[in-house]
């Protein structure tokens, strides 16, 4: 007769399954069945883990802010050079108009500007204002050498600082791009040497 030790020698076999092969119901976990880390398991292998990860994620925003610093600056650079040529264009129109834009001027002077020539003419002159086309040289204002071409020169006791005496030619620009210098007769202050030379060439 077999002892109860001596059957259960040999293999034993247990049923881990989850599902119940006969109820089809899930079974509780035993006290045998819960997992527990193995012994001995470095506690600083998690710890090592979560930093690695973190590095790796700062490398990728590090990356990503590179990355849209360059797209940013590339738009800003496509943006910019698109702004300059049409500026380029644009002054390259109105430059041609230039001469007709004299024209008009000149027959303003002479009061020849009448009838429909004059309806033209103010048409064009305001298309190309909208456009930002400015007109500029008066006389009397200070003179200045980025933007008057000086023709004639003279002396003035009239003046306390080098002026434009009389405008030849209007100057135009746009923004701060000048399509054509004035082109003016400057007069600068007549000291006293050149006072009393100017009385002297005086004819009596």
């Amino acid at each position: 007769m077999t002892s109860p030790r001596e059957e259960h020698d040999g293999p034993v076999i247990r049923d881990r399954r989850r599902i119940d092969p006969e109820t089809g119901k899930v079974r509780k976990a035993g006290a045998d069945e819960t997992s527990a880390p193995a012994p001995g398991a470095p506690a600083e292998a998690e710890s090592g883990e979560a930093a690695a990860f973190k590095q790796q994620l700062a490398e990728r925003t590090a990356d990503l802010q590179r990355l849209k610093a360059e797209y940013d600056n590339y738009r800003k650079r496509v943006e910019r050079d698109r702004v300059a040529v049409r500026e380029q264009a644009l002054a390259s129109v109105l430059a041609e108009l230039l001469p007709v834009l004299d024209d008009i001027g000149r027959a303003r002077e002479h009061n020849e500007l009448n009838g429909g020539f004059k309806s033209v003419a103010e048409a064009l002159e305001g298309a190309t204002g909208k456009l930002g086309l400015e007109r500029f040289g008066e006389k009397g204002e200070p003179f200045d050498p980025t933007v008057h071409e000086a023709l004639m020169h003279a002396y003035s006791a009239e003046v306390t600082e080098t002026s434009v005496a009389d405008v030849l030619q209007p100057g135009y620009r746009i923004g701060e791009r000048v399509l054509r210098p004035a082109r003016v007769a400057v007069a600068e202050p007549q000291d006293g040497d050149e006072a009393a030379e100017a009385e002297n060439d005086r004819p009596e």
